[in-house]
């Protein structure tokens, strides 16, 4: 089985961990036909790319779709795949786990992913196609809410990421995870999900925006 992937280079060593008995491909434009399964990890940022996904009958595509949903996307295409196209959770860190988090258009998609998907070693939950699915909406809350509480004054991040490790047995504290997913997928998350359901709690804390827009800015010469 011939497995492509694109996306960015944690995202790559992350799937590269999950499937280790199984190589994995560059993805090339000019060998899309060649591949059964290909991973496209950051098409929350290149949407465009389901261009060249749509014709591909036969073939298994997992696109990173939590900034976007898989039917707003194919509505502006205005057609349905004749190949198989579901959604993942593509974020890092979210990536190498026991269950992919995924989402599809139908059930006939959930029975072909996962009857591929577990044919390399891969297990699933599918959710709800929504933007933000489940766990990237829930953890960018509360990373959220971690910078409201340091912009209060509350409480330190160091004490804020000390005590949700130790009261509620986190595997990591706030700002920890938002170092590691990218505070560029944490803005750029809530930013979708508060654009999609103009839910207050998602958002976007000043602060958070203020360290997300410094990251685009150079330093001086």
């Amino acid at each position: 089985m011939n497995i492509a992937a694109k996306g960015q280079p944690n995202q790559i060593e992350e799937l590269r961990a999950l499937i280790s008995n199984h190589p994995i491909l560059p993805f090339k434009i000019n060998e899309i036909d060649s591949y059964d399964i290909i991973f496209d990890l950051d098409f929350d940022d290149t949407p465009e790319q389901i261009q060249h996904y749509i014709d591909l009958k036969g073939k298994l595509i997992v696109v990173g779709a939590v900034k976007v949903q898989l039917e707003e996307i194919l509505a502006e295409v205005g057609t349905m795949p004749s190949s198989t196209i579901i959604g993942m959770n593509a974020l890092p860190t979210f990536i190498n786990r026991s269950l992919m988090e995924c989402c599809a258009l139908n059930e006939y998609d959930v029975a072909i992913a996962n009857e591929k998907l577990k044919a390399i070693g891969i297990e699933t939950r599918f959710v709800a196609s929504r933007v933000g699915l489940v766990t990237p909406r829930i953890v960018c809350m509360i990373i959220n809410e971690a910078y409201f509480t340091v912009q209060e004054g509350t409480a330190s991040r160091e004490d804020i990421d000390l005590g949700m490790k130790l009261g509620t047995a986190y595997p990591k504290g706030p700002f920890e995870w938002s170092q590691e997913i990218g505070l560029e997928h944490v803005y750029e998350t809530l930013e979708a999900l508060y654009q999609d359901t103009k839910d207050e709690r998602y958002k976007i804390c000043p602060l958070l925006k203020t360290e997300y827009l410094k990251g685009f800015i150079s330093p001086a010469p």
